[in-house]
């Protein structure tokens, strides 16, 4: 591999929206801001909103830090743009992902196994969960579902009906490591699918993850769980 292969490109292109959104109201706000204030900004779940800030701190394109007040209580955790010229430098991430990957299906006994369940619990994470009370149908729970994918980059657009829907994956966020890492990369992200469904609690589940039907589209199966209520 070359140079150019394996640092990332520069720009906020490279972040994907949702990540590009949020810096640029960091830097909108030019001092230090909360994660509810960004969520709100940019009309992303608090959870998806501080996944994207701590990226973007990994990045070096932010900083995160306590907040300064006088109040008793413990400070929030608030997030401050680095100056444009301060974060030009050229990043790895593409590196670093072909190494880690590496390194888990080397050394793990069942990488993909591993991974959907890595990916279950971060979509749990990323999830933005229902009240008690909310009982989320099919259509609730794919587009609860296609929110998440769509802030990650995967450009997720539901066809088919509810019977048996289909997920089209427009875009791979992970595309160039998926291909050389296809068990670990598409067990993290039929693990994340799962872990969406189940902690939104729809009566659905990812079924199986059809990788690169064509060069920039995947297929993500879903069907109705036992659970499933007439």
């Amino acid at each position: 591999m070359g140079e150019q292969t394996l640092t990332d490109p520069h720009g906020s292109r490279a972040l994907g929206e949702s990540r590009a959104r949020v810096l640029d109201a960091l830097r909108s706000e030019g001092g230090p801001v909360a994660v509810p204030d960004v969520a709100a900004q940019v009309g992303l779940h608090p959870n998806t909103a501080r996944f994207h800030l701590d990226g973007l701190v990994e990045s070096g394109l932010a900083e995160r830090q306590a907040e300064d007040r006088t109040r008793p209580g413990r400070p929030r955790t608030v997030y401050v743009a680095v100056a444009e010229e301060a974060a030009e430098g050229r990043r790895s991430y593409r590196l670093l992902a072909e190494m880690l990957t590496g390194l888990i299906a080397e050394n793990v006994a069942d990488p993909g196994k591993a991974a959907e369940s890595a990916g279950e619990a971060w979509g749990r994470y990323l999830a933005d969960r229902p009240p008690p009370t909310r009982r989320v149908d099919e259509a609730e729970g794919l587009r609860r579902l296609s929110t998440v994918l769509s802030d990650a980059g995967f450009a997720p657009d539901p066809d088919g009906d509810l019977e048996r829907p289909v997920i089209r994956l427009r875009h791979c966020p992970f595309r160039e490591v998926a291909e050389e890492h296809r068990d670990v990369v598409c067990g993290l992200h039929l693990g994340l699918m799962r872990g969406v469904l189940a902690e939104v609690r729809a009566p659905l589940t990812a079924e199986r993850l059809e990788a690169f039907v064509e060069p920039s589209l995947c297929l993500a199966h879903v069907k109705p769980t036992a659970k499933r209520r007439r």
